[in-house]
């Protein structure tokens, strides 16, 4: 092996490591060139975005609206729909986190409703089938981890546990009497004859007979338990938490409700099918895990093959992504090697740093260029589901997130315009929040405009320019069929402004700011540079004023995304 040969390899090597995170402070131009990366005569395939498709007070009949707003939404540039969890819910009411039954997607009378708040079976089949018609992704919002609501009371054995630290046991074995029987008698055995008692449970927080609530962990009955000197049955195991979760509380396994035991065979079987039954009958073509770190990792996983496996049979790939709510990156990073098999996973340090930012009371104490800083998208920028905001972080929800509303255009640029990260954009912050705390649409209603540039123009190699504390800037170079690219700057403190190189290939050009922030006009120089300016506090996004596709912007006027 020559040293010439190695050398040539290692340059090849660290150019291709410097790339992921080109930063330009000098003069000289970038060595990307722009409309020279991919392969001429392979199109660029659209940039996927993800919309969370409802707040947590979307009122209901939910699948009908969103049949009428997906083709403005399809325009915009959203490829998928994560769905709101549509199976019914222990009250007509219930968002579907409260789940019943997995297997009635409104089809049967129970709980007091035959459809779910969202709308009947046939509404979510229509819905689906319009989205599927455009080539909009349906993502399923699937709650394993827990029921609620059951049909009976059925005694059982168990002990109070510490709220704080689950391991800890605070009393003697004692009977409960739990709403823990589910024989679901408006569907009775169509699609599943599962009929759950306790065994099919390790925990819940109601006892009536006491009319107790309390974190209760359910147990053999003392009689059942193996005795002193006797033979054990190999196949006998002590009921008890999942010990493959989440070590939060001690132990994570318990979150809410009647916690579902996967150490149970009847149950691993049923969930399984209904998996599979979901991606045969209904379509979906992902699921969104709800409450990943509290139920078994080792039963998710296999979940996961069998889901997929389902989807391979039609021909079809199948989207997970999980939600892992922890500011830990190392915890995240641990389930999804658990997990394997190309799952994706909300980047929630990279929401705290957005909080973190944008509500320091002096710049001082942030730096801009550190915004990725112990963030998923930086190990993982391939399978980083990068947010804002969502349902369970959005205004009195149970952990709030406070973004400030002038760094919201910025976090969604920075999510929306750069390569890294698969970007999910929230129903509330597109058409307001209702509810008991109130809120227009984000961005002064400027962020469909954002998520139609992403569409049209966040193509191409990425070179940053990471100038202060408190200004970045970067370019996308464009490709060879989507050629335009666009240069963004934007900033958190005073007005700014950087020297940007675009490329030869738009020397002579004219670029103006898609969002209208600033009225600055920018013109490429010979040597194809521009120098970009925004205003303190605030986002420009420049791109070709004659592009193809500018004049589409007239539909991100805030009065089409009204509700």
């Amino acid at each position: 092996m020559s040293s010439s040969w190695f050398r040539s390899k290692l340059q090849k090597v660290e150019s291709r490591l410097d790339s992921l995170t080109k930063t330009s402070t000098s003069g000289a131009a970038p060595a990307v060139q722009p409309a020279q990366t991919g392969k001429t005569g392979t199109p660029t395939p659209q940039n996927q975005t993800l919309l969370q498709a409802f707040e947590w007070h979307t009122p209901g009949d939910h699948w009908n609206r969103l049949a009428e707003v997906v083709q403005t939404l399809c325009d915009l540039g959203i490829t998928s729909l994560w769905l709101p969890p549509g199976c019914k819910a222990n009250s007509p009411q219930g968002n579907g986190y409260d789940c019943y039954d997995l297997w009635d997607l409104g089809e049967f009378d129970q709980k007091w409703t035959r459809a779910t708040k969202w709308g009947s079976r046939e509404e979510l089949d229509e819905m689906m089938a319009k989205a599927k018609s455009l080539g909009v992704k349906v993502i399923w919002d699937a709650v394993l981890n827990h029921k609620t609501a059951g049909d009976a009371k059925e005694e059982c054995w168990a002990v109070e546990v510490d709220r704080g630290d689950h391991r800890i046991q605070t009393c003697a074995p004692k009977k409960i009497e739990p709403w823990i029987h589910y024989y679901f008698p408006g569907r009775g055995d169509r699609y599943s004859s599962l009929k759950w008692h306790w065994q099919h449970f390790n925990g819940t927080d109601w006892d009536q007979r006491t009319e107790k609530n309390a974190i209760y962990k359910i147990v053999d009955a003392p009689e059942t338990l193996p005795r002193p000197g006797a033979p054990v049955d190999p196949n006998w195991r002590k009921k008890d938490w999942a010990t493959d979760v989440d070590d939060c509380m001690g132990n994570g396994d318990y979150l809410m409700f009647s916690n579902v035991d996967y150490t149970n065979a009847e149950v691993r079987e049923d969930v399984q099918k209904w998996g599979d039954w979901m991606v045969s009958e209904t379509g979906v073509d992902g699921f969104r895990l709800d409450a990943v770190p509290h139920f078994s990792w080792m039963f998710t996983h296999e979940w996961i093959r069998i889901a997929k496996e389902a989807a391979k049979r039609q021909h079809r790939d199948l989207f997970i992504m999980g939600e892992f709510y922890s500011g830990n990156v190392s915890k995240i990073l641990q389930w999804m090697d658990r997990m394997g098999q190309g799952v994706y996973a909300y980047d929630i340090p990279l929401l705290g740093n957005f909080a973190k930012i944008s509500m320091a009371k002096s710049k001082l104490d942030v730096d801009l260029r550190k915004v990725f800083k112990n963030a998923l998208i930086q190990h993982r920028p391939n399978n980083a589901v990068t947010l804002v905001t969502s349902h369970d972080t959005q205004p009195g929800q149970t952990v709030e997130t406070p973004v400030a509303p002038y760094f919201k255009p910025l976090a969604y640029a920075i999510m929306l315009l750069r390569r890294e990260g698969l970007p999910c954009v929230f129903w509330g912050d597109v058409y307001g929040i209702k509810g008991p705390h109130p809120a227009s649409a984000a961005c002064e209603g400027k962020l469909p405009t954002l998520v139609l540039s992403r569409k049209l123009f966040a193509y191409g190699e990425q070179t940053d320019y990471l100038e202060s504390r408190t200004s970045i800037g970067w370019v996308r170079h464009g490709t060879w069929d989507r050629a335009d690219g666009c240069a963004v700057i934007m900033s958190i403190g005073n007005a700014a402004k950087s020297s940007m190189f675009v490329g030869p290939a738009k020397v002579g050009q004219t670029w103006t700011d898609v969002l209208g922030n600033s009225g600055h006009t920018v013109t490429i120089d010979e040597r194809g540079y521009g120098v970009f300016k925004c205003a303190d506090k605030s986002i420009s996004v420049y791109v070709r004023e004659d592009a193809p596709g500018r004049a589409d912007f007239g539909a991100c006027h805030p009065e089409k995304f009204v509700i």
